[in-house]
Order: C-alpha cells, then structure tokens, then sequence
C-alpha cells in the first residue's frame, strides 16, 4: 500500500516525541503553559554562528527542515519568503511514471507576519496533524547575540479547537519543535551543552530568558528607531456663520372688489288716469257716432 504525505503525518504524530530524542537537544525544553484549549512550546540554544548567519540559514528551511516533517518527504521542496505576508511554502512535485500522473500541487505551512533580518522571524499557521483543525498557531523565533555565540528562542503558541487530547499532542508538537530546532542548530554548529548551561544559568535574570514573549529579547536589542515625527493637526475650520433666511416678504389681502350696483332703473313715467267724466253722457261721448240707428 503507498503511504501518502497526509498518513504519514498521522502516523508520525504518535512517534514525536520519540523522534525529538534522536537528535542532540537544545540547551533547554519545555511546555511552558498547557490548557484545555492551547499549549505553548519554548526551545532555546546557542549556536557558534553569527547573527547573519543565523537568519541567513533560518530563511533557508530546505537546507535543514528535517524531510520527515514535510508532506513530500523531502525538505528540498520547502522555501521561505522573509516578509511579511510571505509564504513558508512547500511544492508536491508532479508525478510522471508508469501507471500514474499527477500534476505540481503545493502546502502552506506558515504565512509571515513579522521579518526583523538578525533578530526575529514570527509566523502564523498550524503545523502538521494540526493543519487539519480550526487552531492558530503562532511561532516566534528570537536571535540575540550571547557570550559564545548567538541565541536562537524558539516558541510556538498554540490555541483553539482541536479534537485531539491537548496533552498529547502539545508533548508530540513539542518534540517536532526541538527537533527541528536541533537540525538548525547542527548546521550552524552548536555550543556544548555544559557551557550552554552554564551561560543560561547565568542570564537568568534577563528579560530575554524571562520574557512572555519569545521575540521581546531581540526587538529590545533592536536599534532604536526615531519616533516618527508629530503631525500638527490643521486648525479647525471655523464652520461659516449661517445666513439668516430672508425674511419672507408679508403678503397683504388684496382688496376686496366691492360689486358694481346695479343700474338704478330709469323711473316709469306715471299715466296720469284720465280725469273722471263729470256725468254719464260725456263719459260715453265718443260712442255717440257709433250708436245704430242715430
């Protein structure tokens, strides 16, 4: 049966913590905090290189991210890009044999959030079997320089919800966290182990040993950066007084138009009656011509 990248990470993740012992481990170890819901994860060595060196060879996973840890199984495949919003990325190589094809696909591990060249590196994602849970994981790693060389602080900050036992797997991801810092530390070379002791123990007063957080060290040790300078604000504009409306001119009643009177009618002119005949025969004079027989 072909054991796929995703079951391989399934399979290896009950043999972490194993594994984080095969390799010679940092000068110091732990879980400094595991709740219900999270973990933190802190190493911490020494190594003989320079800052530059280190960041240098920390910004080139592919020269020493262990290749049992990767979905292709092979770390040459992994690449960094140190800014932020860059990718710490991994390409699948496309597969071209007999019987079977595939095209290049690709996994992001870690997305940057933060590049501070010789002194910090910090990203965000959820590495390996966490990859498949709704987790944020941020890991910081701090450079400062030390009496015998130059201290790398590794720590990743784990929260959310997982369905696996939080106890279990914060002791898995831890190993994978020490191993992987031990081969960085391999290739740079590492301080002894009693001498890398011996300078902890002796710093650790240090805000850079006691510090919550895992890059505060190497930022304080960063040149300081002048403020930038204080913007006078503008003056307020003083809002333009408001107008007075124009007083609305006062409409008087137009006046009444009286109606015309009517034309006083010309008086009728007055009939005087026809005076009164004075006895019988004068009011029927005018018949007399008319009577027959007269």
């Amino acid at each position: 049966m072909r054991i796929t990248p995703v079951f391989r990470h399934l399979a290896l993740t009950g043999a972490l913590v194993a594994a984080a012992l095969v390799v010679h481990a940092p000068a110091a170890a732990e879980l400094t905090r595991t709740t219900e819901t999270g973990f933190v994860s802190r190493h911490e060595l020494v190594v003989k290189a320079t800052p530059t060196e280190v960041w240098l060879a920390l910004i080139s996973p592919a020269g020493w991210w262990r290749s049992e840890h990767t979905w292709s199984g092979d770390s040459t495949n992994l690449t960094l890009t140190p800014q932020a919003g860059g990718c710490f990325c991994e390409t699948i190589p496309e597969v071209d044999e007999p019987g079977r094809f595939t095209l290049q696909g690709s996994v992001e591990h870690m997305r940057v959030i933060q590049a501070y060249p010789e002194l910090a590196l910090r990203m965000q994602g959820a590495l390996g079997p966490l990859q498949s849970e709704p987790v944020m994981g941020v890991l910081t790693i701090a450079i400062s320089k030390a009496d015998a060389g130059t201290r790398i602080v590794w720590e990743y900050n784990v929260g959310g919800s997982m369905r696996y036992e939080v106890p279990v797997i914060a002791k898995a991801v831890d190993g994978v966290m020490g191993v992987q810092l031990a081969a960085l530390g391999k290739l740079l070379g590492p301080v002894a182990m009693a001498e890398t002791n011996a300078e902890v123990a002796a710093d650790a007063g240090k805000s850079a040993v006691e510090a919550p957080d895992a890059g505060a060290a190497a930022l304080e040790a960063a040149p300081k950066v002048n403020p930038a300078p204080i913007i006078t604000p503008l003056p307020t504009l003083r809002s333009a007084p408001l107008m007075k409306p124009a007083p609305t001119p006062e409409i008087k009643p137009s006046l009444k138009l009286m109606p015309k009177p009517a034309p006083t009618p010309a008086p009728k002119p007055q009939v005087k009656p026809a005076p009164k005949p004075s006895s019988v025969d004068d009011a029927f004079g005018d018949l007399e011509g008319d009577e027959p027989g007269r």
